[in-house]
């Protein structure tokens, strides 16, 4: 009788350290949920510029970047006239 009674107690141990394991699972499951229901919540947050602002933008980083490039090359054609001009 002893026996039985103890594998009735490891089988109850066993049962309820399966359903611990589940509900962990359950957890990181909704934690993975909640994660995405949070990252598309705060997209929706978003000001997205307008079509006519990245048209803006882009156009003043492209000028932008041809005026340094100006500079530089005059930069680098100053440099070598002054290294011509001491040899």
């Amino acid at each position: 009788m002893a026996k039985k009674e103890e594998e009735k107690k490891v089988m109850k141990k066993e049962k309820r350290e399966t359903e611990s394991k589940k509900g962990k699972k359950k957890q990181e499951k909704v934690k993975k949920e909640s994660f995405f229901v949070g990252v598309k919540s705060e997209l929706a947050k978003v000001k997205w510029p307008t079509r006519k602002e990245v048209l803006k933008y882009t156009i003043a980083t492209l000028v932008f970047m041809i005026v340094l490039m100006i500079f530089f090359v005059l930069l680098s054609l100053l440099m070598s006239f002054i290294k011509g001009a001491f040899n």
